[in-house]
């Protein structure tokens, strides 16, 4: 592992919007002291605390332990964890992005509140089925560069799949949780929490009519083409896309506007079968 970068980690975690999920921020709760309940197909799930506290967060964790989270979904006793923690895309994180994360989260404020425990539904308490998920849909590994692609479309393409996991929400599932690689980016009406995750891909039922500036004024203020802000969990990320580099945003832009248009997702019951989540 190499040496982490405290300042660079707190950039980067906020790009993947982890207080999003860590933070019960409708109950004012302690920063990544655990999260408010996120309800799916298959049950209730809880992010948990991920402060230094010892006995209710991980801070009796090595940072070998967290990069295994990362990179490898299993927690610190080898466990399969539940891909509502997004690491079939977390896994394609660079190792120094992964211990950039872990340097800043042992600056937070540790926390004694408890984690709720998930509430799933039977079968899927069985964490060794997971294990035929995860066959199915995770790869494992830092994202490898697309030859002949830019060093400026590589770098879109990594902080739009793996660090900010914009098809997790934006994607329709299939029956197992799984998402449909062949709509990805084309919306989820049936998103986390029966949000509704617009179709963000190239073409003009997403992103087509969009220019650069507007984008990129999206994606650090919130604010939409028509004037409008922009809702649901959606702040929460801005706010995160928004302390990047003015040319990390461009790099997302640009990889955005080669996603191949698709038409939207029509709103129907398995759209909103999510194991996976994000906000």
């Amino acid at each position: 592992m190499p040496a982490g970068d405290a300042d660079r980690g707190a950039v980067v975690m906020a790009a993947a919007d982890c207080a999003g999920c860590h933070t019960d921020g409708k109950a004012k709760g302690p920063a990544l002291a655990g999260g408010a309940a996120m309800a799916t197909a298959f049950g209730t799930f809880y992010a948990p605390n991920i402060t230094p506290d010892k006995v209710n967060g991980i801070g009796a964790w090595s940072a070998r332990d967290f990069h295994r989270a990362m990179r490898e979904g299993k927690g610190k006793h080898g466990e399969y964890l539940y891909p509502v923690f997004p690491y079939a895309a977390f896994s394609g994180m660079s190792d120094q992005d992964i211990a950039d994360i872990w340097a800043y989260l042992r600056t937070v404020r540790p926390s004694t509140r408890p984690s709720h425990a998930h509430q799933v539904k039977f079968p899927f308490n069985l964490r060794l089925l997971l294990l035929g998920w995860r066959t199915l849909y995770c790869r494992q590994g830092p994202l490898e560069p697309v030859s002949g692609k830019s060093a400026e479309w590589n770098r879109g393409r990594y902080l739009v799949e793996v660090v900010a996991h914009c098809q997790e929400c934006h994607s329709p599932r299939d029956g197992l949780g799984g998402i449909d690689r062949k709509n990805a980016f084309a919306g989820n009406p049936d998103g986390p929490d029966g949000q509704k995750a617009p179709n963000i891909t190239s073409g003009k039922e997403g992103i087509a009519a969009w220019s650069d500036y507007e984008l990129d004024d999206m994606l650090t203020t919130g604010v939409k083409p028509d004037g409008d802000y922009l809702a649901g969990g959606m702040p929460l990320v801005v706010e995160g896309t928004s302390k990047l580099a003015a040319e990390d945003r461009q790099a997302m832009i640009v990889y955005l506007k080669t996603i191949p248009a698709r038409p939207s997702t029509p709103k129907k019951g398995a759209a909103g079968k999510s194991l996976a989540g994000g906000q």
